[in-house]
């Protein structure tokens, strides 16, 4: 299939088709006039890819995640797969606990600014 079906079976855009070749995600055959050819497995892996995205995973991860999932997107634990999804579930732990943080701190001087004004 050509990438406007692919696009058109997975809700993606070409655009975005074309970021994920780029980046390593996806590997489509090139005919000889250079048009991108997919596979029935590429609405998959795509579908995948949107899916580990979802998850907060950064395109450098899915790179390595991808091979080791099955058409659910389930990850089997393939080496280093594991230590990098740990990796990235702490980073969003880090980054939760400062967005809360910012939150507590914005309550606080809002209900200060409000007493004020009254």
């Amino acid at each position: 299939m050509l990438i406007g079906e692919l696009a058109e079976r997975t809700g993606t855009s070409e655009r975005l088709l074309r970021y994920y070749e780029r980046v390593g995600l996806l590997r489509p055959e090139r005919l000889p006039n250079g048009y991108r050819r997919y596979g029935d497995s590429d609405t998959a892996a795509v579908l995948r890819i949107r899916s580990l995205l979802a998850a907060g995973l950064p395109t450098r991860v899915i790179r390595q995640v991808l091979p080791c999932t099955s058409g659910t997107a389930a990850v089997r634990a393939c080496p280093g797969v594991l230590d990098a999804l740990r990796d990235e579930l702490s980073a969003l732990d880090r980054r939760a606990a400062e967005l809360d943080a910012a939150r507590e701190v914005l309550r606080d001087t809002i209900a200060k600014a409000a007493t004020e004004r009254v």
